[in-house]
């Protein structure tokens, strides 16, 4: 290639126009809005300027970044509150593009707060339920280091007594770790569905937390559920102190 052609190669790249994102942004305007988004290192006003631009575009790509924003908090807790506020508000524009990249955040998130608020903002009814349940489907009952997850997503469940969210439900309450048994209970017991009593029955004789056993107790006394015949003395003998069983169901005494 000689001197000439080496620079004529030169400018036409120079002149070829940047990959631009659908909403309008090159390659390099979105790894510098990431960067800004993804770190309480970064200018306020530039972050927040950030924010706002990416919550104008209304892409997927705009959503995937802006949910980068709930990694992380910062001081004072009112101006992070905001920035939180408005990168929600800005996914929620993106509507169902923001769908895929919320699904992926949620996979890998330390908390799901955010992003289950956003989620009913964007979609509700029977699409909602689909929607949260398709998140819990990726949990199972093992050891997580961190189980907030599961904890944030089985208390939002209640919201929405379904059969599906019964079925569903049910087998946290055999969890490894205590806190999410308690939530999975405490759902379970709000869906209020008389099947899931054999459920809970086994799971008292399984279970050392005296809180978690209280709440089963105290659930199937008042809701009155008959326990079946073939469980009574399981549920007898693992009921917590302060309970007993008489003609079938959980009473106190």
């Amino acid at each position: 290639m000689g001197l000439f052609d080496f620079f004529s190669k030169a400018k036409d790249q120079d002149d070829k126009p940047a990959k631009r994102d659908k909403g309008g942004k090159s390659d390099r305007e979105m790894a510098r809005f990431e960067r800004l988004v993804s770190s309480k290192m970064t200018q306020n006003l530039d972050r927040q300027d950030a924010i706002r631009e990416l919550s104008e575009m209304g892409t997927a790509r705009a959503a995937r970044v802006l949910l980068k924003r709930f990694n992380w908090s910062m001081e004072p807790s009112i101006t992070d509150q905001e920035e939180k506020e408005a990168a929600a508000a800005g996914i929620v524009a993106a509507g169902a593009e923001a769908l895929g990249p919320i699904r992926e955040y949620c996979q890998k998130a330390e908390s799901l707060h955010w992003p289950l608020s956003v989620l009913k903002d964007i979609v509700g009814g029977d699409e909602l339920v689909e929607e949260l349940l398709g998140v819990l489907d990726q949990f199972d009952t093992e050891y997580l280091r961190n189980p907030e997850p599961k904890v944030q997503l089985l208390e939002r469940l209640r919201d929405y007594p379904t059969e599906d969210v019964r079925i569903a439900v049910e087998p946290f309450v055999g969890d490894v770790n205590e806190s999410v048994r308690f939530a999975a209970a405490t759902t379970v017991l709000a869906i209020g569905n008389p099947a899931s009593v054999e459920a809970l029955v086994a799971a008292l004789d399984d279970e050392e937390s005296l809180r978690i056993k209280n709440k089963i107790a105290q659930g199937l006394e008042e809701l009155g559920w008959e326990i079946p015949e073939g469980l009574i003395a399981s549920a007898t003998k693992n009921l917590p102190p302060g309970f007993t069983t008489r003609a079938g169901k959980v009473a106190r005494g």
